[in-house]
């Protein structure tokens, strides 16, 4: 079909609130909206201000009461654990109602905190609703963050209540949760007054007297006493939830997710981008601790009435690199969502697709690809196997949905490897100089939004209004700050060429070098530090640090090198796939005493450089590119 997107975009260009407004009929609200879209309030303007609704009764009640509660809401399908289970919305409601109920029993209400900490499981999703059903503010922490990491988010976010799981299950080992949220607890200034434990049957948890409670009992319990709990009225403009981004040190900033203008949006992004219809299989294969969880396991689909999918197990290894299609053919997947490290992987394990010829992936229509950037090989290759529509599109924890894709649903536009596509609805995308004035067409700039953003993206940080600005708002005037750097070429296309701050991308997960030179500067033996990403061919970006030792060390440089990765797993966890330390004489370093990190990952990437006019000390920098050779980098 020809596409309508520059039509629709162009609508929404001539009249935002009119483009909104419309999309927001596709939401049950309790207080309909008079008002789209408020200038002067919040940050930069808040959508649907005078309105008032529930995201779960959204989400779960409203397709039971159209007759729709057979249907099936959640498959989960655990290969790591050999479990199968399919919940129909009628069933998911009543499990949210009846966890809802347990939670008010435990003293938490509209706007109060909790903290979700559990593997990829339904109650997981159960978990998150049950919050919005009673109005309470969920944050979820991916499960097996270091304590140090749950620590700081408890004292942030002050839960009320922690729902945890015993333990998730990685392929040959169990990672126990349970100690990791003790050991939180106990580093925490903030204490949550409950935690709702989901004892797994792989590993049973000790459990606190007067404060920890048994998943199974309380449920149980509410059941038996008919206790479920109805759907809280919220403003459209009360957070749903807060999700954390990078950094591991400091206050974090906890990304705030509003109710309404989150459900409008996603629900536009179900059809209009993804091209899905209700009652279809939806397939984010992501974790619900990352917002493509959030938005594409949990909301997303759930919103639009398709069937979502919860899957506890990898790419490959679980048992092989055939599960995705596995998957696709038992399931009957439309659409799978996956970050390009996912098919990384898989392309590392079967380059020729074998395993794909043992299953059917007939009902597969597109797979998108988000969480850094899509080599055109791996596109490439996923096109040519699987002979459908491979949809690169970029988006952030901070805006929710897609700031750029190829709507799907609005009919496809050409598909340009290396480019995510197009600004969708709502995303005004410009390219701009240091000065904040656009560049021209084909020329690298900083990656900006112009204001308002649109509903769905963050209104502001939890809190802290002030750090909002400081850190998306003030460098470019008018406009939201992405911190990548790209071009737009002459048909509109956007190109993502590099984050343009220290945050960098492992795996489709955003992690702060800052915070891992925290870390490495902890060493007693280290003097200082740096953290660069450097390419990899799975991962996207692999973490490397370099460490100047003190003077007087005697301890051999490669046992040092061996605590440091102990440490960065021990402090960040093992997201941060940090394997490579390595020590050297000094740091390269411009006259005013910046670290020139920039330069050295060019050299680790085996790309063009040249030796910056600023440094100290040129000669240092082939001490560097020895360093990288002795370390097989």
């Amino acid at each position: 079909m020809a596409s309508t997107y520059r039509d629709v975009y162009g609508r929404w260009q001539a009249d935002p609130q009119a483009f909104w407004g419309e999309a927001a009929k596709a939401i049950d609200w309790i207080r309909a909206p008079k008002t789209v879209f408020d200038a002067k309030a919040g940050v930069y303007g808040r959508w649907f201000p005078d309105a008032t609704c529930n995201t779960c009764f959204n989400a779960v009640d409203r397709h039971v009461k159209a007759g729709r509660g057979a249907q099936t809401a959640i498959i989960y399908d655990s290969p790591v654990t050999g479990a199968k289970r399919r919940i129909s919305y009628a069933e998911l409601q009543d499990e949210a109602a009846t966890l809802a109920a347990a939670l008010q029993d435990q003293g938490v209400g509209k706007g109060d905190r909790v903290i979700v900490y559990m593997p990829m499981i339904p109650e997981a999703i159960i978990g998150m609703l049950a919050c919005a059903r009673i109005g309470a503010i969920h944050s979820v922490v991916f499960g097996g963050f270091a304590a140090k990491e749950l620590a700081t988010r408890i004292d942030d976010a002050k839960p009320k209540a922690v729902l945890a799981a015993s333990c998730g299950i990685e392929p040959g080992r169990v990672v126990a949760y349970k100690p990791l949220l003790d050991a939180a607890i106990e580093l925490s200034a903030s204490k949550p007054s409950a935690v709702i434990l989901l004892q797994r049957p792989q590993a049973q948890a000790s459990m606190t007297a007067g404060r920890d409670h048994d998943w199974a009992d309380l449920v149980a319990k509410a059941k038996a006493a008919g206790r479920k709990a109805e759907c809280v009225e919220v403003a459209a403009t009360d957070p749903l939830y807060i999700l954390y981004t990078s950094g591991t040190t400091g206050v974090p900033k906890g990304v705030v997710r509003d109710n309404g203008g989150h459900m409008v949006a996603l629900a536009w992004t179900m059809k209009n981008l993804y091209g899905v219809q209700p009652g279809e299989v939806y397939w984010a294969a992501s974790d619900v601790g990352w917002v493509v969880g959030h938005s594409y396991i949990v909301y997303g689909p759930l919103l639009y009435g398709a069937t979502t999918v919860c899957y506890e197990g990898k790419p490959v290894g679980t048992p092989d690199a055939g599960a995705f299609w596995r998957m696709i053919e038992e399931y009957g997947i439309v659409a799978l969502f996956t970050a390009p490290t996912a098919f990384r992987a898989i392309k590392k394990e079967d380059p020729n697709a074998e395993f794909l010829k043992k299953y059917s992936t007939k009902s597969l229509r597109t797979l998108f690809l988000a969480g850094e950037r899509a080599d055109p090989d791996t596109v490439a290759w996923a096109e040519r196997i699987l002979g459908v529509p491979v949809i690169d599109h970029w988006w952030q924890t901070e805006t929710g949905w897609a700031i750029v894709g190829n709507p799907v649903g609005l009919g496809m536009l050409p598909v340009k490897h290396g480019s995510p596509t197009v600004p969708m609805p709502g995303y005004d995308v410009q390219i701009v100089d240091e000065a904040a004035r656009p560049v021209a067409a084909n020329k690298m700039g900083s990656i900006v939004v112009k204001l308002p953003l649109p509903p769905g993206a963050l209104p502001t940080l939890w809190q802290q209004d002030a750090r909002m600005t400081e850190s998306y708002l003030s460098e470019f005037p008018g406009y939201y700050k992405t911190a990548d750097a790209g071009y737009v070429d002459d048909d509109g296309y956007l190109y993502i060429m590099g984050r343009t701050d220290d945050i960098i991308n492992v795996a489709g997960h955003r992690l702060s070098t800052g915070g891992m030179e925290e870390v490495l500067s902890s060493h007693p033996d280290v003097a200082e530090c740096a953290v660069i990403g450097i390419k990899d061919s799975l991962k996207g970006e692999a973490p490397c640090g370099f460490i100047v030792l003190k003077a007087g060390v005697t301890k051999a440089p490669i046992e040092i090198e061996k605590e440091i990765v102990k440490l960065v797993r021990d402090k960040i966890g093992p997201v941060a796939a940090f394997k490579i330390a390595i020590t050297v004489g000094r740091l390269p370093k411009t006259r005013s005493g910046k670290i020139l990190r920039g330069t050295m990952k060019k050299i680790a990437d085996h790309d063009p450089w040249t030796t910056p006019a600023t440094i100290d000390d040129p000669a240092i920098l082939e001490e560097i590119e020895a360093a990288l050779k002795q370390h097989g980098v």
